[in-house]
């Protein structure tokens, strides 16, 4: 299935934390996107993989995407290498998306900074017609996306643009708590985390309404990019 906008994360709720709001957004103007997860998270300090990936299979519903796929592969453990850039190649060639938004250039979580890496490489060598790739033993064809963005997560890292998300605030904050096991809740018996707290969602927001002030609306979700946008006139900016 060809998508528009491609989502990646390292963990299962990296993507509805960082560009839920964005993704809502787009769905509800006519585009794609589908999510996929590279780890299924499994060294969380609350849930397990289980768990976690109902709960992903949950949120992807609130958003309407169109797929949600996780490859498995080893969270802390894995490498920005040749077999695990395949692997993301495949994916980037079997869904053709025009826009990849992926992890933090860089955050607390080291596993971030590392898939930021990971993803962007691996969308540029998907359009070398020389890196052969199968999918179900049928060769692919190669695609470059347009545009690879990264989503903003626990470190504060300055935007390079925003995006309104006021209108879709709710739906980020459903698709959130759909992993009921990583935030907030009375009941849990879980150890507490750095974003299990009851505050947590109140940072989120104050980080958003920083970015939305920026472009007068209440909220916003806000990306960095490695080559810089070109638009046609300065009234694209507006």
């Amino acid at each position: 299935m060809k998508v528009d906008i491609l989502a990646v994360g390292i963990h299962p709720d990296d993507v509805e934390l960082g560009c839920s709001g964005t993704i809502a957004k787009h769905i509800a103007m006519g585009k794609k996107a589908g999510i996929l997860d590279l780890t299924l998270g499994e060294l969380g300090t609350r849930g397990n993989a289980v768990l976690r990936t109902a709960e992903a299979t949950a949120a992807a519903k609130v958003l309407n995407v169109s797929f949600r796929t996780q490859l498995q592969f080893k969270d802390g453990f894995f490498l920005n290498d040749e077999a695990h850039q395949r692997e993301v190649i495949q994916q980037i060639r079997k869904h053709r998306p025009e826009v990849v938004l992926c992890n933090a250039v860089s955050d607390r979580h080291p596993d971030h900074g590392r898939a930021a890496r990971l993803v962007a490489d691996a969308c540029f060598y998907s359009g070398l017609v020389k890196v052969e790739t199968q999918l179900e033993g049928k060769p692919q064809q190669a695609w470059r996306p347009k545009a690879v963005y990264h989503y903003i997560q626990d470190h504060y890292i300055h935007p390079d643009f925003v995006i309104d998300i006021t209108a879709f605030l709710e739906k980020k904050h459903e698709a959130i708590m759909a992993f009921s096991s990583q935030f907030y809740n009375a009941n849990s018996n879980e150890p507490a985390t750095p974003i299990s707290g009851k505050d947590f969602l109140e940072a989120l927001n104050s980080k958003m309404s920083v970015w939305g002030r920026a472009m007068g609306v209440g909220y916003a979700e806000g990306f960095t990019v490695n080559r810089y946008p070109g638009v046609n006139s300065l009234f694209d900016l507006l």
